[in-house]
């Protein structure tokens, strides 16, 4: 994945790479360290409640190299506000960042977005001081309304986490897209087969 000569700044912080890379998914984690290491990024994704305590074997965080990674916890397998705020309170306690992607899941098989606990867990958290990465989906109001709470950056669900959909209606790209919002938009450098092709191809964007 190439570096880029302008970072990207998130919470003061700056980004080399524009590549989230996750934590899940792999047969092992060595497997995992390797794909880390290979691709390039500056920052690994690891879902809160799917940690292991740190016990006499390794654990997942053992094998994430925190000199060169920045860590973004995220609140997967939540499914209301007040859980998803309790998830990001003990991974800042944890020690793993105040960077939060924040997942709200309406739909357990679709995993849409519960855009209304996403705006109130977005409310709190922010006063908090959390640099909040909200995924929400490509509903242009609700985006600027996420904008509105004064957030770093935020992360339409473009990709709709597992159906690998993208956008469904291509007009809500450039609702999204445009300088007043300012916004990152991120897709997977990996999805499933589409049935018909994208009108575009990308990696991830950001003003």
């Amino acid at each position: 994945m190439p570096k880029y000569e302008d970072p990207l700044i998130i919470g003061g912080k700056a980004f080399q790479s524009r590549l989230i890379v996750g934590t899940g998914k792999y047969p092992t984690l060595e497997l995992m360290q390797q794909c880390h290491e290979a691709s390039g990024a500056d920052m690994v994704t690891v879902a809160v409640r799917r940690m292991e305590l740190p016990g006499t074997s390794k654990t997942l965080m053992d094998y994430i190299d925190r000199d060169r990674f920045t860590i973004l916890p995220n609140t997967a397998g939540c499914y209301d506000a007040d859980t998803a705020i309790l998830t990001a309170r003990l991974a800042r306690e944890a020690g793993l960042s105040d960077f939060i992607k924040l997942e709200v899941i309406g739909d357990q098989k679709t995993l849409f977005p519960d855009v209304e606990e996403l705006l109130k867990a977005t409310r709190t958290l922010a006063k908090e001081g959390f640099i909040v990465m909200p995924y929400t989906n490509d509903d242009p109001i609700a985006a600027k309304k996420l904008r509105m709470l004064v957030l770093q950056s935020s992360c339409p669900s473009g990709h709709r986490l597992a159906p690998g959909w993208g956008f469904a209606i291509p007009i809500t790209f450039g609702s999204l897209w445009k300088p007043s919002m300012c916004l990152s938009l991120w897709m997977p450098v990996s999805a499933p087969p589409q049935t018909q092709p994208l009108p575009w191809s990308w990696e991830s964007m950001a003003c």
